[in-house]
């Protein structure tokens, strides 16, 4: 057995359930004291503790998911402005303009409700062309740049002259939202490989990527861009530091009637291939936040563990996962406010009636390395939902650790005002045997004062 495989093993010993189910006659007993803290409330069938029966807890450390200060000024202002940026490189005359909401809409259309329409190539046709640019890029240039600014300064710790790919490109949204989230990595002299099945969406996004890079302060030296026309599996000269998937999979899910553990089997070890093994290689795989596609990086994270890369975002563990999405069960998805995105571009989403309050993504950052060591006295987890409001006027949130799926609780003004979905939070490790449990979840319940 090596190393790899010896610490997955370690990491995914399988736990004791906690959920509604007793396994034994000492099981169901701890859990009906533990029940007798609590008080029911019959219409939304939920529960809270009784006064003063529970401990509360203290955030020692948070980090943002979607901080938008984080991301620098000057980029903030390119996306702001990112359709005169497009404008000036692809122009459009009024007809088109006017013809845009409509165009979005159908493409929206094509990538949900009426998929069957779609066609393969559809980039290629110019009108949907135009408003997965206009409209689907700006987008997803929203989210990545609010993501990769927050994640960890170590997390894109590349090398001069590293080999970067990025697997069903489109317009290069990955390479143009790292320019504008990372300025740190705008000296490296990066070579990225850019794969799609269009051969004109890569152009575009080579001409969008060079706009992008003209407008950022410093004399930097724009990275550089091999366009490979294909589909994922095509060879590429030279093995990669880092891979990257981003809304790909959601597409080519759509096309396959393989079970999604086969598929995520088959589509790990394709991009294993691509990684450097001399390195420790990095895998990046984004997807919008929808329980199928979160189910799927949920085994997509399990098959990469097994080779021994581990989920170093957003996963604040390396065990089993309590949210991979199977039916009825909580699944890993991110969201923030569009309240701060560019009003133009919310404009645009009013027009084609496709209103946006919330962005939402879900995603696995793999790295080729062991895990960090777990402490006995810090419990560290991931915020994964929404508040939800609990009965007493309280406020809950959803988080992942360790130790399984959690319920942080506590009074709205407080909660509301310091947690967010995706949140990175540490608390003193309470003893498990002693917290109560929520009975609609099977969550462990943490309240924080």
């Amino acid at each position: 057995m090596n190393q790899n495989e010896h610490w997955y093993q370690k990491f995914t010993q399988k736990k004791e359930k906690i959920s509604g189910k007793k396994d034994s006659k000492s099981e169901s007993k701890k859990n009906s004291n533990l029940n007798k803290s609590f008080s029911k409330n019959e219409n939304k069938k939920t529960y809270r503790p009784k006064e003063n029966s529970y401990k509360t807890f203290s955030i020692s450390e948070q980090h943002s998911m979607f901080n938008l200060q984080n991301l620098e000024r000057q980029s903030r202002v390119i996306l702001e402005d990112f359709d005169s940026l497009l404008q000036s490189i692809l122009p459009l005359n009024s007809r088109q303009l006017a013809m845009l909401p409509k165009d979005i809409a159908e493409v929206s259309h094509q990538l949900t409700d009426r998929r069957e329409t779609r066609r393969i190539g559809y980039m290629n046709q110019k009108s949907q062309n135009t408003a997965y640019l206009r409209y689907f890029m700006w987008w997803n240039l929203e989210r990545m740049t609010r993501l990769f600014s927050n994640l960890p300064a170590s997390a894109f710790n590349l090398k001069d002259e590293s080999i970067c790919l990025d697997i069903g490109s489109g317009p290069l949204t990955v390479v143009c939202a790292l320019w504008l989230a990372r300025p740190e990595l705008r000296s490296k002299r990066l070579n990225w490989y850019c794969m799609d099945l269009s051969s004109g969406i890569l152009s575009n996004g080579e001409e969008i990527f060079l706009a992008i890079a003209a407008r950022t302060a410093g004399d930097f030296e724009p990275w550089k861009i091999t366009r490979i026309k294909g589909a994922m599996g095509t060879q590429i000269k030279q093995k990669a530091s880092l891979v990257c998937c981003a809304n790909m999979f959601n597409e080519l899910l759509q096309e396959q009637s393989d079970p999604p553990d086969f598929l995520a089997k088959k589509y790990s070890k394709i991009l294993l291939d691509y990684t450097n093994e001399s390195e420790k290689a990095k895998i990046l795989l984004i997807e919008p936040g929808v329980p199928q596609n979160a189910r799927f990086l949920s085994l997509m994270r399990d098959a990469l563990a097994r080779k021994g890369f581990c989920s170093s975002s957003p996963c604040p563990h390396n065990g089993i996962c309590p949210m991979e999405g199977k039916r009825g069960a909580k699944w890993c998805n991110f969201a923030f406010s569009t309240e701060d995105s560019p009003k133009k571009l919310k404009s645009l989403s009013e027009q084609a009636r496709l209103p946006k309050e919330r962005a939402v993504l879900s995603f696995i950052f793999a790295e080729n390395k062991s895990p960090a060591s777990d402490s006995d006295s810090i419990l560290s987890m991931r915020v994964a939902s929404d508040g939800i409001k609990l009965p007493g006027r309280r406020t809950g949130f959803y988080a992942c650790s360790k130790e399984g799926l959690v319920l942080l609780a506590g009074k709205n003004e407080s909660m509301n005002k310091k947690i967010l979905s995706g949140d990175f939070i540490s608390i003193k490790k309470p003893d498990f045997s002693q917290l109560q449990i929520d009975e609609k979840s099977g969550a462990f319940l943490i309240e924080l004062d």
